[in-house]
């Protein structure tokens, strides 16, 4: 196609230069005659044989034939007022008619005109000889139409030349060119080429997972719809950007910019949990970056309610097994006889499993978390740890919102309480205490322990800080705190009245009233541990939770 259309180029240059040559070969030739024309009548011995009379041709035949020559014209031509020559190429047309228009040079002006005489078409200029203001005589000069041919012959000859030149020229340019596109191209042509990037295009912004590629200089190359929500980047931020100034977590961009790969790293965004892929790629001397992002947010959930039930089956297991025990201990009194101590025994037990069933629900009447709080509490004492529920603990059922999920207070509430169990774990008079209440501006949850505490203030929420060895470790509190500052809260961490930590977390929920105000939403009517019987008076408030000591129930 490109050898076809430099041809077609080619092709129309000549021929528009063979028709201006043609015009100026003409305007040439008539330029050409004109002078030899005027030359031959402004000379004076042409005046002189005219006016001598007698036989002009004997003089004016040789000069009119030397001029010729000379002017390089095919002919001159010197003749009457009549028309009839005196002089001409062929002597045998001397003394007939010039043929010819005459009547402009008799009347004092020259002609130029294409006409077909003696010889043939040609393009000829007639004018007058004067002589004391007279016109005595005509001079005819001409070139004829072939002559005119043959010189513009040799201009197209060359054009030609020069134009096939040229098309071999853009030819072999078009097929070297081709050939190394072809080789970067991996021998695809356009509308392959055109297809795969449809193909691609399709592909990547279908996919739900993230890709980015980043260039030598580690800027977007590529990133597709699956990335940009992943990663939560605004509108205006895209290709052409810095990794190291989209707004991330640094440990987040840390692995955007790391120069080796990385396999299946788990890092905190905004709001998600994400599993980062890299893979350093080289195209020449141009080095980059793949980056592959999975969303695990949700899976990462299921997990800590996975890891949740576990715990609870393994404290179901441990108080079968425990139950066994007693039941045998029951039999074996009856059968030696003592029936009243086997009463009196299996009477305590029930008693001790009723009052702390009945202390975890009258406190925290929401099911899901007094579920969690009994399954924990189940196994911290499996674990030999005292765990209680503070008696400033009022959660009612119905009075959290529907925009804020349980499965969202269980990550918060079970991590902090593993992360607290993890911390006692081995220190004698291990204890943990958990509150949990309702305020006016939203929901407190505190878990406090005993144990040795925290040093390094808000980098415990960092992703990977551990007080733990071992790998996979430091997720949980990190897990916290971006599900609450999901849901506009905070978490603080500070030191236990008691010694060791204490995390607060603040969660903002409510509906606001017609006045401005926030207002819970109404709890179902159940009477608060230690109230008096209907119609006495009802508690005294409690106080706020930084004010509050730490004894459990």
């Amino acid at each position: 196609m490109q050898v076809f259309l430099v041809g077609l180029l080619i092709l129309g240059c000549v021929l528009f230069a063979f028709l201006s040559d043609r015009r100026q070969a003409e305007e040439a030739a008539g330029r050409q005659a004109g002078a030899t024309a005027r030359a031959v009548a402004d000379s004076p011995s042409v005046r002189e044989a005219i006016q001598a009379g007698g036989d002009p041709s004997r003089l004016l035949q040789p000069y009119a034939e030397e001029v010729r020559r000379d002017a390089d014209v095919d002919f001159v031509t010197i003749m009457d007022t009549r028309g009839i020559r005196w002089t001409h190429p062929d002597e045998g047309q001397i003394g007939a008619r010039f043929l010819g228009h005459t009547e402009e040079a008799l009347s004092g002006r020259t002609l130029q005109e294409t006409y077909t005489g003696t010889l043939g078409p040609s393009v000829r200029v007639v004018t007058p000889v004067r002589a004391d203001g007279e016109v005595i005589g005509l001079v005819s000069a001409g070139i004829t139409v072939d002559q005119i041919a043959a010189r513009l012959r040799d201009q197209v000859l060359t054009l030609l030349t020069v134009g096939g030149l040229t098309l071999v020229v853009g030819g072999v340019g078009t097929y070297v060119i081709n050939a190394r596109l072809r080789r970067h191209t991996h021998d695809m042509d356009a509308a392959q080429l055109s297809h795969m990037y449809a193909y691609h295009q399709a592909a990547l912004h279908a996919v739900r997972e993230g890709l980015v590629m980043l260039d030598g200089q580690r800027r977007i190359a590529l990133i597709n719809d699956g990335a940009r929500e992943l990663l939560g980047l605004a509108p205006e931020r895209g290709v052409g950007d810095r990794a190291d100034a989209l707004g991330l977590p640094a440990p987040l961009t840390g692995a955007l910019l790391a120069a080796e790969p990385r396999v299946d790293e788990v890092h905190l965004s905004a709001d998600r949990v994400l599993v980062v892929n890299t893979s350093p790629v080289a195209a020449g001397e141009q080095r980059g970056t793949v980056v592959t992002l999975r969303d695990h947010t949700e899976l990462q959930a299921l997990t800590g309610e996975l890891d949740s039930e576990r715990g609870f089956s393994e404290a179901l297991r441990s108080q079968a097994h425990e139950a066994a025990n007693r039941l045998h201990t029951v039999v074996s009194l009856i059968e030696l006889g003592r029936a009243e101590e086997a009463v009196e025994f299996a009477t305590a037990e029930l008693e001790l499993a009723q009052t702390l069933t009945d202390q975890v629900v009258q406190a925290v009447g929401e099911p899901v978390l007094a579920a969690l709080l009994l399954g924990k509490t189940a196994q911290a004492n499996e674990r030999g740890i005292e765990l209680t529920v503070h008696e400033d603990s009022r959660l009612d059922d119905g009075v959290l919102p529907p925009e804020l999920p349980a499965r969202d207070l269980v990550t918060v509430l079970g991590n902090l309480v593993d992360n607290a169990m993890e911390a006692v774990s081995g220190t004698p008079g291990a204890r943990v205490t958990v509150t949990a209440r309702a305020e006016p501006d939203g929901l407190l949850l505190r878990v406090a322990d005993n144990g040795p505490g925290v040093r390094d203030g808000d980098e415990v929420f960092h992703r990977g800080w551990s007080t733990k060895e071992g790998g996979g470790r430091g997720l949980g509190l990190a897990l916290v705190r971006q599900t609450a500052e999901r849901h506009g809260g905070t978490v603080t961490v500070g030191e236990a009245p008691g010694g060791g930590a204490a995390f607060r977390v603040r969660i903002p929920f409510g509906r606001h009233t017609p006045d401005g105000s926030t207002a819970l939403p109404a709890p179902r009517s159940r009477p608060h541990p230690g109230a008096g019987p209907p119609g006495t008076a009802p508690p005294p408030p409690a106080p706020t939770d930084d004010a509050t000591p730490e004894s459990p129930r």
